[in-house]
């Protein structure tokens, strides 16, 4: 096994967090956990079989198990290690991660994290979770996945993306999103359809039509507010574009999911 596929949608529920010490008792831990993901974090040498796959562990290097696997670890002496043993959901699209890979330049970061759920757990679990989510996340950007498409990843679809989040309200346009991303309008385009499967504008229409649908049914905001937020200011356009991407008026979406009248105006 070189890589497991794991849905990180929702914060994972801890089970247990610790130091593992192993090796004086024996050299040879072979096991499983059917109900339980294994995380760990290792600063000594030994050698992991994952359901017959063997990994070579180092310092600084991390390995994400499922459940159900069979690890066989053979230690060369005194070996400890953090772990977190927690359940997942299965909520959104699972990710492909590596069973082990080095940790690199966030090591530093991800050790402090599991430090940090150590320290919390178990008497804050809630925030024991976050610290785990988050280091979750970061395991699973530490290199770039076999199965996922390469040129998503490319440095100018992802600064476009990021710009399109942080300016959703204001006027975008594509030249102006190619620029701040240095490449080409032209380069862009291609660039952005064969990362996400559609085009610049296409992409900021559906963002624009979640976050006014988001708005129109979660919170109070008036009409006109909602749709200069989401940077449709002419109330005409922003009526047509409703109707166009989600089937409705603004008053019908709202109308469709009541939202309580203490509902916060974001």
């Amino acid at each position: 096994m070189h890589t497991v596929l794991a849905h990180l949608d929702e914060p994972p529920a801890l089970a247990a967090v610790g130091i593992g010490v192993h090796g004086p008792a024996g050299h040879v831990d072979v096991f499983s956990l059917p109900d339980l993901w294994q995380l760990h974090l290792y600063d000594y040498e030994a050698d992991l079989t994952v359901n017959g796959t063997e990994h070579a562990l180092r310092p600084g290097r991390v390995s994400l198990v499922p459940p159900g696997a069979e690890v066989r670890y053979r230690y060369r002496g005194r070996s400890a290690h953090l772990y977190v043993h927690f359940r997942l959901g299965s909520a959104g699209t699972p990710r492909s991660i590596p069973v082990v890979q080095q940790a690199g330049a966030d090591l530093a970061l991800l050790t402090a994290q599991l430090q940090q759920t150590l320290a919390a757990w178990p008497n804050t679990p809630a925030r024991a979770a976050a610290e785990v989510w988050a280091a979750l996340w970061r395991v699973s950007q530490l290199a770039p996945s076999r199965e996922r498409n390469t040129r998503a990843a490319h440095p100018a679809v992802s600064t476009a993306v990021a710009l399109i989040e942080a300016r959703l309200g204001q006027p975008l346009t594509v030249p102006d999103i190619a620029a701040a991303a240095g490449v080409s309008h032209n380069h862009l385009t291609r660039l952005f359809r064969a990362a996400t499967g559609e085009t610049v504008v296409g992409y900021i229409r559906s963002r624009r039509m979640e976050r006014a649908r988001h708005f129109l049914q979660a919170t109070t905001l008036s009409v006109p507010a909602v749709a200069a937020s989401v940077g449709i200011p002419d109330l005409q356009a922003f009526n047509k574009a409703c109707r166009r991407a989600l089937g409705a008026s603004p008053r019908g979406i709202r109308a469709a999911q009541p939202v309580s009248p203490r509902s916060p105006a974001q």
